[in-house]
């Protein structure tokens, strides 16, 4: 049975996780011409590959083109979701340090696991959809036949094969803190290793021993193996050599295992922030209490980032910080209480 209070505690963490799923749909659709831009390109390059093995044919080579066209379009399509698993996850605070609010979220009421599964669960959605419209276009452009491809069976693949990319892209996910520069690119290092060792193009078995260990590591390995099988041979989910590997690569993979990460570390403030959002239309005319605060609370202002004079007020679905905000601080709970409603009373801005 839930006590209350621990009901309490999953609502609470419930709405924060669909409020990460729902601030990174607003993102998508902010950039919706961009990622369309960056969708046909996904699509000219999967084409790219995939023409490879009619090239082969025509240059005299001697192969099933079908076959061999759905394994490239496969691996194609496959390397395209784990690319987009790994630029949402490994670019979670690379994302929050370009919109300027890594702060904000860092203090948010959630916990970071309920920050961090709403940024796989995201990922995992928008990657999904996103996929499957690129098989699908693909495929209609070429001239292939998939017989009696199970489809339902390769798409539980995926998913299930998606908890070890998501686990993946977390661990790479804190490389921006240690390294803001170069720890995103790092990021990206790890994914061509996978390109590497995964037999995304090509069996595993042509790779050097060495490679073929490493290869026995990595999900995407399992995840092309389990997918193939389904859409090549039409492999259902009853029958386990389609996705067994898959489920144990998932269940024992190091990558998502739980793992601890100490240090010495003392709290020593108390901090709240408080967002502003100007009354009327048009630019900022004036802050009403602004000088009064500071005057009287000043020595507690970490930050004052409310937009200046003369600033055009922000569309309020476009922004994630309003008009600005105050972020304070004081070493007692009830005070550092106090200041932020104080500073959310009496500070009014104005626009005309």
């Amino acid at each position: 049975m839930i006590r209350p209070e621990q009901g309490g505690a999953l609502r609470r963490e419930l709405i924060g996780f669909a409020g990460i799923v729902e601030r990174n749909m607003y993102l998508i659709r902010r950039f919706a011409w961009w990622e369309l831009a960056w969708f046909l390109y996904t699509v000219a390059n999967t084409l790219t590959i995939v023409f490879i093995a009619k090239g082969v044919e025509a240059a005299g080579g001697q192969l099933d083109v079908n076959r061999t066209t759905i394994v490239l379009l496969i691996g194609a399509v496959i390397w395209s979701y784990l690319g987009l698993i790994f630029e949402i996850v490994t670019e979670t605070v690379a994302w929050e340090r370009w919109e300027g609010t890594i702060e904000y979220t860092f203090m948010a009421p959630i916990s970071r696991a309920s920050h961090l599964l709403g940024m796989g669960a995201f990922a995992v959605i928008y990657g999904v959809l996103r996929t499957a419209l690129l098989f699908a276009v693909v495929a209609a452009s070429l001239s292939v036949s998939f017989g009696n491809a199970d489809f339902a069976a390769a798409g539980v693949v995926l998913l299930i094969s998606s908890v070890s990319f998501i686990g993946i892209g977390m661990m790479t996910a804190v490389l921006p803190l240690i390294s803001p520069e170069k720890g995103t690119q790092l990021g990206f290092i790890a994914q061509g290793l996978l390109l590497v060792v995964s037999g995304v193009y090509y069996p595993v078995t042509v790779l050097p021993d060495w490679m073929q260990w490493l290869s026995v590591i990595s999900p995407a390995t399992y995840a092309l193996r389990g997918i193939r099988s389904a859409i090549l041979d039409g492999f259902t989910l009853r029958n386990t050599n389609a996705v067994n590997p898959v489920i144990y690569n998932v269940s024992v993979n190091p990558s998502i295992q739980n793992c601890t990460f100490e240090a010495p570390v003392a709290r020593k403030y108390n901090a709240a922030i408080i967002f502003k959002r100007a009354k009327g239309h048009g630019r900022i005319t004036r802050i009403d209490g602004l000088r009064e605060f500071l005057a009287r609370h000043g020595e507690h202002v970490v930050e004052q980032r409310l937009l200046p004079f003369g600033s055009q007020r922000r569309d309020w679905k476009k922004t994630l910080v309003s008009d600005g905000y105050i972020l304070l601080r004081h070493p007692d709970w009830d005070r550092t209480y106090e200041l932020a409603m104080a500073a959310a009373t009496e500070i009014t801005m104005w626009a005309e």
